[in-house]
């Protein structure tokens, strides 16, 4: 997944950047450097998705010089690791007004209790 995200993190504004700049932020204009800008991004992320792939079969069979090279031709040394949420909150949805002006109330409460160094 880490491979997967780092690729999507690159990729993406890669893509994004290439089509506003192909379409004039939606003015439609397109010329040579435009498709030049096109042709540079995808030799980028050629670059990028090779050298990842290379830096993970190194990982993966153990060769740590091969996965260091690939590292340092990125940039960094080691591969981006991506966790996931520390936490997560439960989330109730009240659709009726009576429901809501009662959470609020208690969040408030709550929050006041907090502020006050209460229980």
């Amino acid at each position: 997944m880490n491979l997967l995200a780092s690729i999507l993190r690159t990729a993406v504004p890669l893509l994004a950047g290439w089509v506003l700049t192909v379409t004039g932020a939606l003015g439609i204009e397109a010329d040579s450097v435009t498709v030049t800008i096109g042709i540079t991004a995808a030799i980028t992320l050629a670059y990028y998705v090779l050298l990842r792939l290379a830096e993970l079969g190194a990982a993966r069979i153990g060769w740590e010089p091969g996965r260091l090279v690939a590292g340092l031709l990125l940039g960094w040394a080691r591969p981006p690791e991506y966790k996931g949420p520390a936490a997560t909150l439960p989330v109730r949805i009240h659709f009726d007004k009576q429901a809501l002006r009662t959470d609020v109330g208690q969040a408030l409460r709550a929050a006041a209790r907090d502020v006050d160094g209460h229980s």
